[in-house]
């Protein structure tokens, strides 16, 4: 079984790799995603098949995160963006991470209506994934699936979050460039300064700028945005205007895009990023290694061990390093 599951593997890859126009691709995408999110933890052989597979092809997509509270317009900008990057010749996958269904598990939102126009264009994939009581804003296998789009061979991977407040720091990790979307009547600056968006930008985009209000966002946005000291030669966050529904701006959102990928290649920041996010998961998945180990070994050793810490006969250090030993 585990032969053959191989060879299904390596075929999927190769059928992704063949792009727009070939039949298989698409579907062959819709897999190995599929496979990725029915995967269960660390010790699924199928997804570890999967990541070996595509191994050699990943690192070329531009990986673009896409957050902010619900209600600014998230689905429509991402719809809007999406055109612009098509009309430049680039191939786009789209990861867009609903709430969950408490019957089902799957996503609430999945038939995402506003980027239907989309539909039938080979150069783009959608895809709706489940947050699955995730609160982070974004799904636990979301980090395989853009390497499913990247090792296909997509130039562009947009990651459009939930949108559940302060969670939504997350979406930082997993991206080269974070996009916060803001929107007039949707709280001061003080609430986004709070929510911890401030941090995590590379680029802000006050949506909805036709409304009254949307200047005094952007104003008070560059205010708080030059209060932080940033060294020399770092990037500077530019806070753009745009109006998704009539496409307005939605050019300059590209172009600042675009910068920010060359800044992050020339100053190697793209590099770093890139290795910091590396470590972070190779962190995650041996903890989660660990972890499933003393499942299968059962709990009984780690309760003798708390007792032993609530007791006083052993101190927590020297209990952990003998459930690691």
């Amino acid at each position: 079984m585990s032969a053959r599951r191989s060879i299904e593997v390596v075929d999927l890859v190769e059928a992704a790799r063949e792009g727009p126009g070939h039949p298989g691709s698409a579907r062959a995408v819709a897999r190995l995603i599929s496979l990725v999110e029915d995967a269960s933890g660390v010790a699924s052989q199928t997804l570890r098949e999967v990541m070996a597979a595509l191994s050699p092809y990943v690192g070329h997509a531009h990986v673009i995160g896409l957050t902010g509270a619900p209600g600014v317009g998230k689905s429509t900008t991402t719809s809007a963006l999406v055109r612009e990057l098509r009309q430049s010749g680039k191939r786009v996958g789209v990861l867009a991470v609903d709430p969950s269904s408490p019957f089902s598990g799957g996503a609430l939102l999945g038939d995402r209506i506003r980027m239907t126009e989309h539909a039938s264009d080979p150069g783009v994939y959608i895809r709706s994934m489940a947050s699955r009581g995730h609160l982070g804003g974004l799904s636990w296998s979301t980090p395989q699936a853009i390497r499913v789009l990247d090792g296909a061979g997509f130039d562009v991977v947009l990651v459009e979050t939930v949108g559940v407040g302060q969670s939504e720091v997350e979406i930082a990790g997993l991206a080269d460039t974070t996009v916060v979307l803001l929107a007039p009547g949707m709280g001061d600056g003080i609430q986004a300064a709070k929510a911890g968006i401030l941090e995590i930008g590379d680029l802000y985009a006050v949506n909805k700028a036709d409304r009254d209000g949307a200047a005094k966002v952007r104003r008070d946005l560059r205010s708080m945005l030059a209060l932080g000291t940033r060294p020399e030669g770092a990037w500077r966050p530019p806070v753009l205007a745009i109006t998704a529904q009539s496409r307005d701006g939605l050019d300059e959102l590209a172009a600042a895009l675009e910068k920010h990928r060359a800044w992050l290649e020339e100053s190697g920041a793209l590099t770093a990023r890139r290795a910091r996010r590396a470590r972070e998961e190779i962190e995650a998945i041996a903890v989660a290694a660990l972890r499933a180990r003393w499942q299968v070994q059962g709990s009984d050793r780690l309760d003798e061990l708390a007792a032993a810490v609530a007791g006083g006969v052993l101190d927590p250090y020297a209990a952990a390093d003998e459930l690691i030993g």
